[in-house]
């Protein structure tokens, strides 16, 4: 079943729309672009827009337990106030001048999940070539420590949901591929498993869980659509997009019932803009189905 009824809720012009959220508490989507160096904030009612310019890359963002948020820059993560200073808790592999964050998401327990991977991103943020596999997925606890989850290395860390069985469900964009680990509440993960991979419409990108545990994930680099996969790692529905790159996605509004998805324009050419002017907007549909509340840091 296809469903091709999506809409541009708001032309954003992304340069990399990602890490989208819905604020539950003052009904805003709140989402960041990477290279556009900017943090968004919409209420998808009245259309009514907020945007902050960040020092450098924001590669993630988050929401805290008391009303702020939690963001991830180039290797560094921060509190903010919307609208504040950036406030460090922590930095990821700080040696490493050839690696950056990319995901990141707040996890059941209130810590804050990010993932890394080589720096694709050059001098006048022109495009570079990753060569290694060098991604890695971290925990920051509440107090700023940080926890290696893993010794799997990746090629782009992306998505990152906890099913209700328990388990983590993480992507290697590279690959291709979306895996599930155990995880058990503690620091690290386990008995990972191949959830989904080799399907041909685009890559995976972010991804958001409904309430019937099924999850919705972007298919960057050309897919143009959202792929619904049940717990058992089946396809179960395809969401045709007015985009080419589909980036993240997550459930809204006060029933949370409309899917909002962000989208990119990173490396597409001049004449492609000019007949695709929407490419990095934010599009919206209701497919059916109800998301689950965000969690919380701290």
């Amino acid at each position: 079943m296809n469903e091709t009824n999506a809409s541009l809720a708001f032309d954003a012009r992304d340069v990399v729309g990602e890490s989208l959220i819905w604020d539950d508490r003052r009904n805003r989507l709140v989402w960041i672009d990477i290279i556009g160096r900017r943090i968004h904030r919409l209420d998808p009612l009245t259309s009514a827009h907020e945007s902050w310019e960040t020092p450098d890359l924001v590669t993630s963002i988050g929401l805290c337990a008391d009303g702020s948020a939690i963001v991830g820059l180039r290797n560094e993560i921060a509190l903010w106030d919307f609208g504040g200073k950036f406030r460090t808790i922590a930095t990821i592999e700080p040696d490493r001048s050839d690696i950056r964050l990319n995901e990141g998401v707040v996890a059941p327990d209130g810590s804050f999940w990010v993932g890394t991977m080589a720096n694709n991103i050059g001098a006048d943020d022109v495009p570079v070539a990753i060569t290694q596999e060098a991604g890695q997925l971290f925990r920051v606890a509440p107090d700023g420590g940080v926890t290696r989850l893993s010794d799997d290395r990746f090629g782009i860390t992306n998505t990152m949901v906890w099913t209700q069985g328990g388990r983590f469900v993480t992507a290697d964009t590279m690959k291709n591929a979306i895996y599930s680990y155990a995880w058990d509440g503690g620091s690290g993960l386990a008995d990972r498993r191949l959830l989904f991979g080799g399907f041909e419409r685009g890559l995976p990108d972010g991804s958001c869980m409904d309430a019937e545990g099924y999850i919705w994930n972007c298919r960057v680099g050309g897919g143009s659509c959202v792929a619904r996969i049940d717990p058992g790692g089946q396809l179960d529905r395809i969401v045709e997009l007015p985009c080419s790159w589909p980036t993240s996605c997550a459930f809204g509004g006060a029933d949370l019932d409309t899917l909002f998805v962000t989208s990119a324009r990173f490396t597409m050419t001049a004449e492609h803009l000019d007949s695709h002017p929407h490419e990095g907007g934010l599009f919206a549909l209701q497919p059916g189905e109800r998301g689950q509340s965000s969690n919380r840091f701290g």
